[in-house]
């Protein structure tokens, strides 16, 4: 896996920008300057995410999402499996 986060992830198995990879070593979110944690989709060459609207649900039982634009910033949490066996060699 790279060290490059990708441009567009989501958090919901069923959409086609879910990445499982990506979301085990934890992806961090800076939109417009402040640290966010309940970002559900993001897209950085779009610049936007879509975070959950309160505890509303659509009649499937699937929260609710609103779309904010801004400037986003994403990184890893964490290191690659491997990366820093690497390093310390």
């Amino acid at each position: 896996m790279t060290e490059t986060v990708p441009d567009r992830v989501s958090c919901d198995p069923r959409s086609p920008f879910f990445d499982q990879a990506a979301l085990e070593r934890g992806i961090g979110i800076r939109f417009k300057g402040a640290q966010r944690r309940d970002v559900e989709e993001y897209c950085l060459s779009e610049g936007w995410i879509r975070v959950a609207l309160g505890k509303k649900t659509d009649r499937h039982g699937r929260p609710l999402t609103i779309k904010l634009s801004g400037p986003v910033e994403a990184w890893f949490e964490r290191p690659a499996e491997g990366g820093e066996a690497a390093s310390e060699e």
